[in-house]
């Protein structure tokens, strides 16, 4: 399976997932959201940062391109899900969620994978680099002949 599927129905599936979770308190505690909220969108941005971290730290091939193509996909899907999750376990959401879902929330949802990713792989590169010699990570030195 290709690993931008993976990723961005992980995604995709994690912030539905926080979406319904955050709508069914919202019916039974309407005032208390705010620390509830800023809680939930930290542990999704470092949801996709560790992940995207993890995978430049391992050496994933193309891992700018897997993840650009995951936040893409999670976008509209999350949104799916979470009009879907929403009208079964909450409140019975109907089709007319479903265009700001597919538009507006797909767009933040997007975002909010790509900007931590982004950040992860930049981290993940780094801390990779590290602990890597020149003959593992496929580099030659100078002092080396190429062929």
């Amino acid at each position: 399976m290709r690993s931008w599927i993976v990723r961005g129905l992980g995604m995709a599936v994690l912030h539905a997932a926080a979406a319904v979770a955050l709508a069914k308190v919202t019916v039974y505690q309407p005032t208390d959201l705010t620390v509830l909220t800023v809680v939930v969108l930290a542990l999704l941005v470092g949801a996709a940062a560790l992940w995207s971290a993890i995978d430049a730290w391992l050496g994933l091939d193309d891992r700018g391109r897997v993840w650009f193509i995951a936040a893409l996909v999670s976008g509209p899907v999350a949104g799916l899900f979470t009009v879907i999750g929403k009208s079964l376990l909450v409140d019975q959401t109907g089709l007319s969620a479903l265009g700001s879902a597919l538009t507006g929330g797909a767009a933040f949802t997007a975002l909010l994978v790509l900007v931590p990713a982004g950040l992860g792989l930049f981290v993940g590169t780094r801390i990779g680099g590290q602990g890597r010699s020149e003959e593992d990570s496929g580099q030659f030195s100078s002092a080396e002949p190429a062929g």
